[in-house]
């Protein structure tokens, strides 16, 4: 595996102005053709989140201020990240089959996929997260030295999320059951990973939470609404920070042990 960590390291430092001019062509492929070009990057998650805000507020009527805070702001914080992460989980892990060209044609190295198409998600949610903190501004909720951990957090989404794609790109263009498996599991993981409810207070099944307490997703969301919300610093809750290490350590070793054993076999399949 040292062997593995040092090709991709490697391929990593010496292709850094590719990885952004890529992450960049990935935007623009993305958003080609529209009429409103990359207003549909914001248009999108705007019209998602109006539609959940609705559904809560008025269908359910469960839409009641959390800490003080109107339920859409705190909705808003929560699912803001969860775009970036459905993105990467869909995305991400097909983003080896989605530019086999480059393995294929161009001989390009094959860890440094995922990674750009990470820094592409990446740069939207950046722009999101951006329109959240105005729109807190703007409400009467001017930020705070919370906000500090609002990098701390985006960092760990990108690092968890770009570990998840370099393994899971690997086996989904192995076997694209695999990529359909992952997609079977989103739905499942938005509703029970606490974006549209509050973790802090559930008091129910004694599995449930311990899944929360270990759930990736869980900690990065309340993690930004700690930053935004709850005013609590990270380190305040040192398990889960804990759980959040282990999860990003068996990533990184899980995406070295599967570009060891299939890197050589990728060309051939795609």
């Amino acid at each position: 595996m040292l062997a593995a960590f040092k090709e991709i390291t490697y391929d990593h430092l010496h292709n850094v102005m590719q990885i952004l001019k890529l992450a960049k062509a990935d935007l623009v492929k993305t958003y080609r053709g529209a009429a409103l070009g990359w207003s549909w990057a914001i248009i999108k998650p705007c019209m998602t989140l109006f539609t959940y805000w609705f559904a809560f507020s008025f269908g359910f009527r469960s839409g009641k201020p959390v800490n003080g805070f109107p339920f859409f702001l705190w909705m808003a914080v929560g699912i803001t990240p969860w775009f970036y992460m459905n993105e990467m989980l869909v995305q991400g892990t097909e983003s080896i089959r989605k530019y086999k060209y480059l393995v294929t044609k161009m001989k390009f190295p094959v860890s440094v996929i995922p990674t750009f198409v990470s820094v592409s998600k990446l740069m939207v949610n950046l722009v999101l997260l951006l329109v959240v903190v105005v729109l807190f501004w703007a409400t009467g909720h001017p930020p705070t030295i919370y906000y500090l951990q609002l990098p701390f957090y985006t960092l760990l989404a990108f690092l968890f999320f770009t570990l998840w794609a370099q393994f899971a790109s690997l086996l989904a263009a192995i076997s694209q059951d695999f990529a359909n498996l992952v997609k079977s599991f989103i739905t499942p993981i938005f509703w029970l990973s606490g974006i549209l409810w509050r973790t802090d207070t559930f008091s129910g099944s004694v599995w449930i939470r311990r899944f929360l307490a270990v759930n990736p997703v869980t900690f990065l969301t309340s993690g930004f609404r700690d930053s935004m919300i709850f005013n609590r610093w990270f380190f305040q809750s040192p398990k889960k920070c804990l759980y959040f290490a282990c999860w990003l350590v068996l990533l990184w070793l899980l995406s070295l042990w599967a570009y060891r054993r299939l890197r050589r076999d990728i060309p051939d399949v795609l």
